[in-house]
């Protein structure tokens, strides 16, 4: 797909304006459990998910990583003393772990078989071929892609909740409605009259509506325990929430809608920050044709029986490896950028598909609900004059109340996908509208 040009950088640089993102942290007591609001709600789900707090760690990790890498840049110390007992026909030099330093031999100090040394080391890396500033913009890098992790983390945890937050709202309001109807129906016919065949059917019918209001009872139990898992509560916990159930919209434009997803995807920011992962893989592997160019320093007080002997020296060190796999590992670096950019690319692609779907899916369910809304309110009118008329014979105003149940429902369930249309739509622009 095609690239904007510097029009759409312009567009894109006012975004921030249009609405600011909101953050959902971990700032809500896990013990409060009454009247959850949806924003609350996702607050409490993010403060409980696992996962999500296991990306916030990675993100400390990463930092650290970072500040690691900056102490690269100053010169290491090292502080050692040594005792040494020796008994040598020649001499010898003790292991780099305790100091390199020199054994003379038996005789050089007499009959004596101990030596003693403390001393103080530093070296700094004058020049290392970009190595060392290599190393600290990876670890930069790398804290982008955490960061970017922890974000596709905590969006797809929101949209979970937003959708568990509908779904358990809509059986709610269901549950009620079939009771309201059943006790309805129950008050209308609470003698059936008419002959046998009438009776027989008005017993049916209100069988019906009972199952429904059974139904609805089974659905509302399972919403709530599909909201305790989303919020990582204890199943037998008990949770009531509150929120408005009336028809959304979005009065945004598909093009605007692609943009956004192109600067608040976190997924995209995680590819490209992989891209440029990858270009730094490949700088640091060119900079082993490069020397190191090292300053080192010691001073270092020894002897047998005192520390009197003063030894002090300052080095100037030039060191080139040389890799037998350089150009392997050239070419694979390359590889691995080319296999990074192609990702990019898939997932600019997937992400404007995702947008134009859920985009048209709100577009439809913003304008069913609607319609769905002006046909409950119209039943809703002709009920109130049909609860009027006495007394309620044969089978007509049972049936009647079925179609007003279904009308009813529909309506419902056009406002729980609407809603969910929407967070669906949030989740694939990486927003909140």
């Amino acid at each position: 797909m095609k690239k904007t040009g510097v029009f759409l950088a312009a567009i894109l640089l006012g975004v921030s304006t249009a609405f600011a993102q909101k953050e959902y942290g971990l700032k809500f007591s896990s013990l409060i459990n009454d009247n959850l609001t949806l924003e609350n709600a996702i607050r409490l789900g993010l403060e409980n998910n696992s996962e999500f707090l296991t990306a916030k760690q990675d993100i400390i990790i990463a930092e650290q990583k970072v500040s690691e890498a900056k102490f690269r840049y100053l010169p290491q110390f090292s502080l050692q003393g040594t005792a040494t007992w020796y008994d040598l026909d020649y001499p010898m030099v003790l292991p780099d772990s305790i100091a390199n330093r020199f054994l003379p031999g038996n005789g050089l100090y007499g009959d004596k078989d101990q030596f003693y040394g403390v001393g103080v080391t530093a070296t700094q890396y004058l020049y290392s071929g970009g190595r060392i500033n290599g190393t600290l913009k990876m670890a930069r890098a790398n804290l982008k892609q955490v960061q970017s992790r922890y974000e596709i983390v905590k969006n797809q945890v929101v949209l979970n909740i937003k959708k568990a937050f509908t779904e358990l709202l809509y059986a709610q309001y269901n549950a009620k409605l079939t009771q309201e109807v059943l006790s309805l129906a129950e008050k209308w016919y609470a003698q059936p009259s008419g002959d046998l065949w009438t009776k027989i059917r008005i017993r049916a019918l209100l069988a019906d509506l009972k199952s429904a209001r059974n139904q609805a009872d089974s659905e509302l139990k399972k919403a709530q325990l599909s909201m305790l898992i989303n919020l990582n509560k204890e199943l037998n916990a008990r949770i009531t929430i509150k929120g408005d159930f009336e028809p959304v919209k979005t009065d945004w434009d598909l093009p605007h809608m692609s943009l956004w997803a192109m600067e608040f995807r976190p997924e995209l920011k995680s590819a490209i920050y992989a891209l440029e992962a990858d270009n730094i893989a490949i700088d640091l592997a060119l900079s082993k044709r490069y020397p190191d160019i090292i300053l080192n320093a010691s001073y270092e007080q020894l002897g047998v029986d005192d520390l009197d002997d003063v030894n002090k020296q300052i080095s100037l060190a030039m060191r080139l490896p040389i890799p037998y796999n350089f150009s392997e590992q050239i070419a694979e670096k390359k590889a691995s950028q080319q296999k990074s950019a192609l990702r990019r690319s898939a997932i600019e692609d997937s992400i404007r598909v995702q947008v134009a779907k859920s985009f048209e899916n709100m577009l439809f369910w913003q304008t069913e609900v609607l319609d769905r809304q002006a046909a409950y309110e119209a039943l809703n009118e002709l009920m109130e004059q049909a609860a009027k008329d006495k007394p309620k014979t044969g089978t007509a105003p049972l049936e009647a109340l079925q179609d007003y149940l279904k009308a009813a429902q529909g309506y419902f369930q056009a406002i729980r996908n609407n809603h969910v249309a929407k967070a669906e739509l949030e989740w694939a622009i990486g927003q909140d509208l």
